[in-house]
């Protein structure tokens, strides 16, 4: 238990809440009590009550014949919040545009949640795109060009300790699992000011990132840009996108230098 849970001022009951609110994710569109319970750690006893809640408060659905819940349009308010009062996300968004409207590929800027990056902005490509990726979307750090542009910033004690609690699962044939390889493909993004993913998360998939630091050196999240092997492929990508997002990355930097981690 981190020690903000530790203190006296610290709500268990709204803590629980929420771990059932974030626990509907792809692939779990709805659950029963007893899959809650599993997802959360939680007892039945405990999800019962909480469910009930959250379903008075519009938060939840439950569906009348098979009894299973699913979030409820109204749980958009506790994300969209965030979109709409982030400075990051507006003052990167002008930058975001403008690099979308030259590579006329799909932009992005992530932030850290976690050992995930989270998409906050996304400006996507008019042209066929095979991957659907909304804001909010979870991405492991490890296996991502967001994510390892990220990590190149961080100090590298932060980065490390990052790897070793990340799972490390293998998603493609292509997922580079192992700590050593790693560690030396994050020391290269460190050294060239840019990451890149190669089907690592998806296939078919190469980006290109890099991160956003504060006036501290500091990232506060990483641009990325995301192609397909249709039209791409990652020797190209990495010689006309990288320049690219590197350039955007300094931009927002530049605009943004006073903000702190929210994280």
């Amino acid at each position: 238990m981190s020690s903000l849970e530790d203190s006296p001022l610290f709500i268990t009951a709204l803590s629980k809440g929420l771990s059932i609110l974030t626990a509907f994710r792809a692939g779990r569109p709805s659950m029963s009590l007893i899959e809650l319970a599993e997802a959360t750690g939680l007892n039945k006893s405990t999800v019962q009550r909480s469910t009930f809640t959250l379903e008075a408060l519009g938060y939840l659905y439950k569906e009348p014949v098979t009894k299973r819940f699913r979030l409820a349009p109204k749980s958009l308010d506790l994300g969209t919040g965030y979109l709409q009062t982030s400075e990051l996300i507006e003052r990167a968004n002008p930058y975001l545009h403008e690099l979308n409207r030259d590579v006329e590929e799909s932009c992005n800027l992530l932030e850290p949640c976690g050992l995930d990056m989270l998409y906050v902005a996304r400006f996507p490509s008019h042209k066929q795109i095979a991957i659907h990726m909304p804001l909010g979307r979870h991405l492991p750090m490890y296996c991502t060009s967001a994510g390892r542009a990220y990590l190149a910033a961080l100090p590298e004690a932060e980065t490390d300790a990052i790897l070793i609690a990340s799972e490390r699962q293998g998603y493609t044939a292509s997922t580079v699992t192992e700590l050593d390889p790693l560690r030396a493909i994050v020391a290269e993004a460190r050294r060239e000011g840019y990451a890149y993913a190669q089907e690592e998360y998806f296939a078919g998939d190469i980006s290109v990132a890099a991160a956003v630091v504060n006036a501290d050196g500091y990232p506060l999240g990483a641009v990325n840009i995301s192609v397909p092997f249709s039209r791409w492929n990652l020797e190209d990508a990495r010689k006309h996108l990288a320049p690219k997002v590197i350039n955007t990355a300094r931009n927002i930097a530049s605009a943004t230098r006073s903000l702190r981690p929210v994280g």
